[in-house]
């Protein structure tokens, strides 16, 4: 079983307008709701394809009954999200203009009890089960959370992706966890750097796995992907050939993409084919990537090697 842990979901509203003004009033030219977090686009593209998932999260609110609605609603995604009662879920304003600008709310708070709970729908985890952390966590946790969670499953063979930055990402690495994806620009925050070519972001990602990540993906936007695998081997893929109309939930349909690939028992250079394409099959949409999108960009890539 796949499981998706997103602590800090959210109402994405995403807007489009010409031209951002501060200071005065702006028009939005179109506007859609998405029902947002790293680990819920996850479970959307797992889906598209063909891989079945449980949600596991925190929610508060009548933006987070929205959330628990438009999961079982509209997405047609199994979940199990729990219910807190101090705050709300996240509205997060998204607005695509000249410049793509973001402002996110705060989240719910989180005591311990909710914490209890969650660590009881974890302790079902069977060997064998993917669990995916995903992206940030409401102000008032520790950023110990996710290393935590590791050392609690440390006992079983779960294979652990982990999504996140900074202190999130660096305090799971001494649990090994089967997969981290940090951006380029994430990954240079980590070691306090400023990469000039494509062997120093392979040098810092064996750097990670050294730390005890397993599997390595780096996402390089324009510059495609570098993933340095558990066996030590190097894999290189450019970017997919399209229009760029969205940036969010990408990298998360890249995540997707890799376990998906893995499960289906493929070699690494496919694995990243597949998540490469994925990544790209949101980037060209409007909103998270279909099944259709994803085998289009997936046939450029393969036939494109041959060429």
């Amino acid at each position: 079983m796949i499981y998706t842990l997103t602590m800090n979901p959210a109402l994405d509203y995403v807007v489009d307008l010409p031209k951002l003004t501060l200071g005065e009033v702006n028009r939005a030219k179109e506007e859609h709701v998405f029902y947002g977090g790293k680990g819920l686009n996850v479970a959307v593209i797992l889906r598209e394809l063909g891989f079945d998932s449980c949600c596991l999260g925190f929610v508060a609110g009548f933006t987070g009954d929205e959330i628990v609605r438009g999961l079982n609603e509209e997405l047609h995604l199994h979940s199990q999200m729990i219910r807190v009662k101090q705050g709300m879920t996240r509205i997060n304003v998204k607005i695509h203009s000249d410049l793509e600008t973001e402002l996110n709310g705060v989240g719910p708070i989180i005591q311990q009890q909710d914490l209890d709970q969650l660590f009881q729908q974890l302790d079902v985890l069977h060997d064998g089960d993917v669990l995916i952390l995903s992206g940030s966590i409401p102000v008032s946790m520790s950023k110990d959370i996710y290393g935590d969670i590791l050392e609690r499953l440390s006992h079983k063979k779960i294979h652990v992706v982990v999504d996140a930055t900074g202190e999130l990402l660096m305090k799971t690495l001494c649990y090994h966890p089967f997969l981290v994806k940090p951006n380029n620009h994430e990954l240079a925050e980590l070691f306090g750097v400023e990469f000039k070519s494509i062997e120093d972001i392979e040098f810092y990602a064996r750097e990670l796995q050294k730390m005890g990540a397993q599997n390595v993906l780096i996402s390089m936007a324009k510059d495609g992907s570098l993933l340095v695998d558990e066996n030590g081997q190097v894999h290189h893929l450019g970017v997919c050939q399209g229009t760029v109309k969205n940036s969010v939930g990408a990298g998360d349909s890249m995540v997707a993409g890799f376990v998906a690939g893995y499960l289906s028992g493929w070699d690494y250079q496919e694995i990243l084919k597949l998540a490469t394409a994925t990544g790209g099959a949101t980037a060209f949409s409007s909103g998270l990537a279909c099944r259709q999108k994803i085998e289009e960009l997936l046939k450029q890539l393969q036939e494109g090697e041959k060429q």
